[in-house]
Order: structure tokens, then sequence, then C-alpha cells
């Protein structure tokens, strides 16, 4: 039995949950897909998927077999293209991990232009947060704001942009508090705090005569942006957006940025995959659409 057939037909079943399924999709019956499988487990010697008469699902073995059998072929496909000189169409579903707050009208506007220039991609997005571990989990690819030092050096980065991160509040709290003019007027303000900044409620910034120390009081600390950003919509005090966030807010002037050449700072956007030489097509072209529009949102 062609174990590269086998390799196939595993992926759909685990894909779709169904082995009648992946064999109706495959020209194959249901008994011939099921024998790919078994192929598979029996050259492994262990069990891929449980089976009952309601369900199919994966074993944890064959949760990591699958990740790496999709590569696998992910890579062939991309090898024979190259060789042959054809051009293979973007399809499929890309597992992908961004913050929070990359649930923007600037991003989702990217989404929507890709997917109409290649409808046959399917996005399937993690936006919890987490730092997710790509090759365990299946990702295809993770978008991160970060420095350079904090990247697992395991994984390759693509830099995208850079993202910049205002100090900005609503005109409520900004009227009851009062517009700081200066560095040192941000001193006992108010302030929604993302937990990846630390406990602490000092921070320093480049002011026009170096180094500055303002200490804040924070009175909400989360690591969901979405929660920060719509508590400062509320009054509840100041907090740092990436420009993506608050852009509509800023323009319709719902938020108001504060200080915006010194109480800012910014970081860079990557978009971070397993290192391997063949990237899939649908992978490849997204990092590329998002290079050539990140840099210009």
């Amino acid at each position: 039995m062609d174990t590269l057939t086998s390799l196939r037909v595993f992926c759909l079943v685990a894909e779709l949950k169904s082995f009648s399924a992946a064999a109706k999709r495959l020209d194959l019956s249901p008994a011939m897909a099921s024998k790919h499988v078994m192929h598979l487990e029996d050259r492994l010697g262990i069990r891929l998927l449980n089976r009952t008469s309601r369900r199919v699902s994966l074993t944890e073995p064959g949760q990591i077999y699958l990740n790496q059998a999709k590569l696998t072929l992910e890579g062939l496909d991309e090898i024979e293209a190259a060789i042959s000189n054809v051009t293979v169409t973007p399809r499929g579903v890309i597992r992908l991990s961004a913050p929070v707050w990359v649930a923007s009208s600037v991003f989702t506007h990217i989404l929507a232009d890709y997917h109409q220039r290649y409808p046959d991609v399917v996005f399937d997005m993690d936006l919890s947060g987490r730092i997710v571990n790509l090759v365990d989990e299946g990702f295809d690819l993770a978008l991160r704001a970060t420095s350079p030092d904090r990247l697992d050096p395991g994984l390759f980065a693509r830099p995208l942009a850079q993202m910049e991160f205002s100090l900005v509040g609503s005109p409520d709290y900004l009227d009851r508090a009062g517009r700081p003019a200066r560095l040192t007027d941000l001193n006992g303000h108010a302030l929604l705090r993302y937990s990846g900044m630390g406990p602490s409620g000092a921070i320093t910034f480049d002011g026009p005569e170096g180094p500055q120390t303002v200490t804040f009081r924070t009175t909400l600390q989360s690591e969901n942006e979405t929660l920060l950003h719509l508590t400062a919509l509320e009054g509840m005090g100041l907090v740092f957006l990436p420009i993506w966030m608050s852009r509509t807010d800023v323009a319709q002037g719902r938020l108001e940025i504060v200080l915006p050449e010194e109480a800012k700072f910014s970081t860079t956007f990557y978009a971070v995959y397993p290192s391997r030489k063949y990237l899939s097509a649908k992978v490849r072209t997204f990092i590329d659409f998002l290079a050539s529009r990140a840099d210009h949102a």
C-alpha cells in the first residue's frame, strides 16, 4: 500500500473527522480509507485515531503525527511545483495565532483583501494572546509584536512592520483628570495596564532631555487588550494601545492621543513560523501579503 497516499488519506480523515466524508472526497470506499489509516498505524505501531460509531478523533500521538504529516505533504507539493515550474494555488486552512488587538478594522481589511485574491484559503485564528507552540500545536503561523531577543531561536521570524503604541484616553477622563502638557504631568494619572508590562506603575520614556520615569496609578491590569480598550472608552484611565486598535476611535473623537511625540513606544511586528525551506503556498502568500500591507496600514 502506498504510504504517501495513506498520509493524504489520514490527514483528510483527521481534518473532516470522518472516514466516509474523506473517502467520498478522495473517491475511495470508506473501507479503503480505513485500510490506509490502518496501514500507517501498523507501520508506526501506534494508534493514530480513536474510532467510535459516531465520531473519529485524534489520539495524542496522532495529533503530533498529523502536524508533521501536513508539513511533509505541503513541502512535497511545493517541491513538485518548483521542479515542474507550476504555480501552486493557495488553498486549505491557515492556523494562525495572533495578539488580541489584531481583531481590528485594519487587520480585517487586510484579511478581506487577501480572501478576495485567494478565496480557497480558510483562516482558523487563535486570538487568546498566549504564546503557542507552533509545531506541537499544529499552527502554521504566529504574528507577534516583540523584541528580537524574545523570539524563539528555533523559529524563523520575518519582520513585517514597526508597530507604534500610543497613550490614549477618553475626552471624559481627560476633562476630569487634566490633559498632560509634559511627561511629568503623567505622574499619578490612572493607567489601564497591560499585564505584559509588569506589575510596576513606573514607566521610563525617552524624553526630550533623556530618559524620564513616570509613575502611574494602576486602576486595572489585564492581558486582554480588548478589555483595556473598552475600559478606556468608559473613562477609567489612560492606556497604551497599538495604532491599529486605536486609530478609528481617535479619528472619531472617542479617544485622544496623549503627548504623541513623547508618551509612546514601538516594537517590531513579526510573522513567526517553523524554519523550513519550503513554505506552503497559503502561508507564503499570506506572509508576503501582510508584509506588503502592514507597514502602510
